[in-house]
């Protein structure tokens, strides 16, 4: 399969965690498995939600050629989903995302995206359940909430299995 045809993956980490995290090592060995190219963004050295926007939308530059999928985790989630806004992928996949946190620069998210999923825990500490549900409401997308906390680790097969059957719905275009 050509490169331009592939279609690229890339993941945005949270603000505690790193471009090789568990999740993402997880989910890239997935996308790599389903004929996806991946890229893991590294943010480790920027705190600010909005710069690591700034390093996405950059790092992409010029790559509207083939299908891409956003996917991130916590505050790479907020950061997906604020480029998806000017990316347009195909799809947008948001783990436990740190959305309509007080100081943050953007409070509205796009609302008309091809295809956005999100994964969230009911016990999450950080970020409650009903932030999510919020824009879930709004943006009519899949929400999927599971018992699990922030990190999602106690439901990692679900949240695999969840991540692969987007893949294929995003592949097939239904």
């Amino acid at each position: 399969m050509s490169e331009e045809n592939q279609g690229l993956v890339v993941f945005s980490h949270g603000k505690e965690s790193g471009p090789q995290g568990t999740k993402i090592r997880v989910l890239s060995g997935i996308a790599e498995k389903h004929g996806w190219a991946t890229d893991s963004i590294d943010y480790t050295d920027m705190m600010d939600p909005d710069e690591r926007v700034g390093r996405l939308l950059d790092e992409l530059e010029g790559e509207s050629r083939r299908p891409l999928v956003l996917v991130g985790s916590s505050m790479g989630a907020y950061v997906a989903l604020v480029a998806a806004a000017a990316l347009r992928p195909q799809g947008v996949f948001l783990m436990a995302p740190a959305l309509y946190i007080p100081g943050w620069k953007e409070q509205q998210y796009p609302e008309d995206l091809e295809r956005v999923s999100i994964v969230h825990g009911w016990h999450d500490e950080l970020i409650p359940p009903d932030n999510v549900l919020r824009y879930a409401k709004t943006a009519n997308c899949d929400l999927h909430l599971l018992p699990a906390d922030h990190r999602l680790s106690a439901v990692l097969p679900e949240l695999t299995g969840l991540f692969e059957a987007f893949l294929r719905r995003v592949r097939g275009g239904s």
